[in-house]
C-alpha cells in the first residue's frame, strides 16, 4: 500500500467519526482490486484512491457497506467495509490500477529492479493498464487521456533528463517543445502547462495533476452534482502538484546522492521554492473544497484536509521553516473588498498576526520561548498563556494530524485540538 494521506484516529474523535471509516474505505477497495482482478491487484491499493471513495459518498449522502469476512490485517476479525461494487470503490479501483501500472512500468523503463522480475511485472502493468480501461468504462470515465498524460510523463522527464546532460539550465527548459497527446488538446490545465512561457516544474507535475483532476471531478459525476465538477477538477488539480512535489522533496537527497531523476533538480528548483508551491496549492485546493461545499463535511476534513496539513507540516518542519498564517478565502468572503474580509474574520474571534516576528522573537519561538502567532504552540495551553501543556498531553504519539497552521490553534505535536477559529487554513 502506498499513498501520501494518513488520517489520524484522534482526528476522527473530535469530529465525531468513527476511526474505522477509514479502514471500511481502505477494506473496500482492497476487495474490490480482489474480486474485479486477481489476488496479485490487491498490491496495487493505494491509500490516496480512498479520497475518491470518500468524495463520492460525501457528495451523494449515502453509504453502502458490507460486512467483510475476517483477515488477517483486522486480526481476523470482521469488519464492515464499503462494498466493493460502489461507485466509489470502482473509481477508486480504476485509479489504483492505472497509475500503479504506470509506476511500475516507469520503475522497469529506468532500470530499477532486478533483471529477472522484468518480464513479470512489466506483464503485470499490462494487464493492469488493461483493466483500468475496462472498469473507467464501467464507471462512465474517458481513461484514454490520463493514459495519454501518464506516457506523457515519461517524455517530459526524458527531456528534462537530456538537457540536464547537456548542461541545459531550468529556465531553458520551458523554451522546448513538450510532447502534446492528441487526446489532450481540449484541457485547458494542460495547455496553460504546457505553453512556452510557462514554469519547466509545472511541465513536469502536469500528467500526474491532470490524473488527479479528473479523478477528482468524476466523484461528483458518480454521485450526480454536477455543480461541483469544476470545482472538485480544480481541487484534484492541486492535490496531484502536492502529490508530485511532496514526493520529490522527501526523495531528494536520495535521489541526488544515487543520481536518479528527481523534478527538483532537474528544473533547478530549491526545495524553499517548492514548500512555497505546496502551501499555495493547499490554500487553492481548499479554496476549491468549499466551493463544492465540502469543506465542513467531517470525513472530508478528516481525510483530506487535516491529512494534507500534516504533509506541509511535516516538510516544513524538515525544512526548519516557520509555518506562516495564510488563510484562504471562503465563499463567505470570496470578492469582498479586503476590509470586510477582515471584518468578517474578526467575527469568527481569529485574531491574524500584523507582523512577520523579528529574529529575537523567532529565535524564542524556536527555543519554546512565548508564542508570536506565526506557529502553532507546541508546549503550550489553548488558548496560549505561555504556560506548557502536561507531559502527557507533549507525549501524544499522533504528530500526523492537525488541522490549521494559523496560529490560533493548539496544533502542535498532538496536533488533536478542536480549531474554533473559523477560518480555512
Amino acid at each position: 500500500m502506498f499513498g501520501l494521506l494518513r488520517p489520524c484516529a484522534h482526528g476522527a474523535q473530535k469530529y465525531g467519526i468513527d476511526s474505522t471509516e477509514w479502514r471500511a474505505h481502505l477494506c473496500g477497495l482492497c476487495l474490490g482490486l480482489r474480486d474485479g482482478h486477481g489476488q496479485f491487484a490487491r498490491a496495487t491499493t493505494n491509500k490516496d484512491a480512498l479520497v475518491l471513495s470518500m468524495l463520492t459518498e460525501a457528495q451523494s449522502g449515502s453509504a453502502r457497506r458490507t460486512t467483510a469476512a475476517p483477515c488477517p490485517l483486522r486480526g481476523m476479525r470482521r469488519a464492515s467495509v464499503a462494498a466493493a461494487d460502489s461507485p466509489g470503490v470502482q473509481l477508486a479501483t480504476t485509479a489504483s490500477l492505472l497509475l500503479a501500472a504506470a509506476k511500475i512500468r516507469d520503475h522497469v523503463d529506468d532500470g530499477e529492479v532486478a533483471a529477472l522480475a522484468r518480464g513479470p511485472l512489466a506483464k503485470a502493468a499490462t494487464r493492469w493498464a488493461a483493466d483500468a480501461h475496462a472498469g473507467a468504462a464501467r464507471i462512465g470515465l474517458d481513461v484514454e487521456p490520463l493514459a495519454a498524460a501518464l506516457e506523457a510523463q515519461v517524455r517530459l522527464e526524458q527531456e528534462a533528463k537530456e538537457l540536464v546532460a547537456a548542461g541545459v539550465s531550468g529556465a531553458a527548459v520551458r523554451r522546448t517543445n513538450a510532447y502534446v497527446p492528441e487526446s489532450l488538446a481540449t484541457s485547458p490545465h494542460w495547455q496553460s502547462a504546457m505553453a512556452p512561457s510557462a514554469d519547466p516544474l509545472a511541465r513536469l507535475t502536469a500528467p500526474t495533476q491532470l490524473c488527479a483532476s479528473a479523478f477528482f471531478a468524476h466523484t461528483a459525476v458518480l454521485a450526480d452534482c454536477p455543480d461541483n465538477i469544476e470545482a472538485l477538477r480544480e481541487a484534484g488539480w492541486q492535490f496531484g502538484r502536492i502529490a508530485h512535489l511532496a514526493d520529490a522533496v522527501a526523495d531528494f537527497d536520495d535521489d541526488s546522492a544515487q543520481h536518479r531523476f528527481n523534478p527538483l533538480a532537474a528544473t533547478g528548483t530549491a526545495v524553499g521554492e517548492a514548500y512555497d508551491l505546496l502551501r499555495q496549492s493547499n490554500s487553492r485546493l481548499r479554496t476549491a473544497i468549499a466551493a463544492a461545499e465540502l469543506s465542513r463535511v467531517p470525513t472530508v476534513r478528516w481525510m483530506l484536509l487535516d491529512p494534507l496539513t500534516s504533509v506541509l507540516r511535516r516538510i516544513g518542519g524538515g525544512l526548519g521553516m516557520l509555518a506562516a498564517h495564510t488563510c484562504s478565502v471562503s465563499r463567505d468572503t470570496a470578492g469582498l473588498p479586503h476590509a470586510e474580509i477582515r471584518a468578517h474574520v474578526r467575527g469568527t474571534g481569529h485574531r491574524p498576526p500584523t507582523r512577520r516576528p523579528g529574529v529575537g522573537e523567532s529565535l524564542a519561538l524556536i527555543l519554546g520561548g512565548y508564542c508570536t502567532g506565526y506557529a502553532c504552540c507546541a508546549d503550550h495551553t489553548r488558548p496560549c498563556t505561555g504556560e506548557r501543556k502536561d507531559a502527557w498531553i507533549k507525549r501524544c504519539d499522533c504528530s500526523d494530524c492537525g488541522e490549521c497552521d494559523c496560529g490560533c490553534c493548539n496544533c502542535g505535536d498532538c496536533g488533536c485540538c478542536n480549531c474554533d477559529c473559523g477560518c480555512d487554513c
